[in-house]
C-alpha cells in the first residue's frame, strides 16, 4: 500500500492531489451528521508504542480507518483543530453506513477511534473529550519517563527540530517552554509547537496530566498501561485492549514495532539526574492508580 502511493504521488501533481483532498474533506463534513463520534481515543503518552498500538488496532477487521482524506492517526481536534468545529471532526470518521456494513461482514461490533499522543498532555483537551464524547473510552500506554524524555529527544534531532544535545536541550526546556501552558488555557486558538516538541522532562510526570481525566471520566473508562508491558508482551497487551473496547479476539500474524528511533547510549550522569528527578512522580503516580511499574526510577 506504501509503494502504491508513492508510486501515485510521483505520477500525479501535487495540485491535482491537493484538489482532491480538499474535495474528500468537504464531503466528509457535509456528510458529518452520519458519522459517529469515535468510541475510544489513545490519548499518550508520546513515544510510548501509541503508533504500534494504532496500527495493531487497524489490523482487527471491526476497527475502521479513519475516513480517507486523512493519512494519519489522529485529528489533533482536541489540541490544535478544535476551531474548526463538530463537523469537521466527524468527518475523519466512517459513516453508520459503513460501520453496520463492516457488522455484518465480520459479525460483530466495529469500534472506531484514534491515536493523539498530545491529548493528555495538552491542558484543554480533557474538558474538550469530556463535553462532546463524555462516555469514550481511553486508553494510555506510559513508559519509562526517563527513557521517554531520551525517545523524544532523538525524535526531535531526527526530524531536524532540534540542534541541542540531550543534556543541553533539557537545561533549555523551562526557558523555551516558559509560559506556552498559560497561553494555551488563555487563547482557545493558541497553537504551542515548543510545548509539544521540548516538553522533554515535564511531559514524564504523568500523574499531574492524568489528573484532569481522571476526575472527569469514570475510572472503568480508562485503560492504563505500562509501556514496557506493551513491548514484552504484545499479543497479551493487545488481547487486553481488545477486551477493554468489547471487540472480539483477534491474532495478528506479526507485532512489528512502528515508529522505533534506534541510537547510542545515553549519558549515565543524565540517567541518573532523571531518574532521581522522577522518583518522587513515580511513586505519586503508582499510588494513585495502585499500580506498579517496573521502572527504574
Amino acid at each position: 500500500m506504501t509503494m502504491l502511493r508513492d508510486r501515485v504521488k510521483a505520477l500525479v501533481p501535487a495540485p491535482v492531489v491537493s484538489g482532491v483532498r480538499s474535495s474528500l474533506v468537504r464531503y466528509g463534513e457535509r456528510t458529518s451528521d452520519r458519522r459517529p463520534l469515535p468510541d475510544f481515543l489513545v490519548i499518550g503518552t508520546k513515544r510510548g508504542g501509541t503508533t504500534s498500538l494504532w496500527r495493531y488496532l487497524l489490523a482487527h477487521p471491526l476497527v475502521p480507518r479513519l475516513f480517507p482524506a486523512w493519512n494519519t492517526k489522529t485529528s489533533h481536534y482536541f489540541e490544535d483543530a478544535y476551531s474548526r468545529g463538530e463537523a469537521w471532526y466527524r468527518s475523519h470518521f466512517p459513516t453508520q453506513r459503513q460501520r453496520r456494513a463492516l457488522e455484518r461482514r465480520h459479525g460483530g461490533p466495529t469500534r472506531a477511534g484514534e491515536a493523539a499522543p498530545l491529548y493528555m498532555f495538552h491542558p484543554l483537551a480533557p474538558a474538550r473529550v469530556a463535553e462532546l464524547i463524555p462516555a469514550v473510552k481511553l486508553i494510555v500506554l506510559l513508559r519509562d519517563p526517563v527513557e521517554r524524555a531520551y525517545s523524544h529527544w532523538k525524535e526531535r534531532r531526527t526530524e531536524g527540530v532540534e540542534p541541542l544535545g540531550f543534556a543541553a536541550a533539557l537545561a533549555a526546556e523551562a526557558e523555551r517552554t516558559a509560559g506556552e501552558r498559560e497561553k494555551l488555557i488563555g487563547d482557545p486558538t493558541y497553537v504551542s509547537h515548543a510545548y509539544d516538541w521540548y516538553s522533554y522532562r515535564s511531559r514524564g510526570r504523568y500523574l499531574e496530566h492524568l489528573e484532569p481525566w481522571l476526575e472527569r471520566f469514570d475510572r472503568g473508562q480508562l485503560l492504563i498501561l505500562p509501556s514496557e508491558t506493551f513491548y514484552r508482551q504484545p499479543a497479551a497487551t493487545y488481547a487486553r485492549v481488545l477486551d477493554f473496547l468489547g471487540l472480539p479476539p483477534y491474532q495478528l500474524d506479526r507485532y512489528e514495532v512502528f515508529n522505533d528511533r534506534r541510537s547510542g547510549a545515553m549519558d549515565p550522569a543524565v540517567r541518573d539526574e532523571l531518574t532521581r528527578y522522577y522518583a518522587p512522580y513515580n511513586q505519586a503516580l503508582a499510588g494513585r492508580l495502585g499500580m506498579s511499574f517496573d521502572w527504574r526510577c
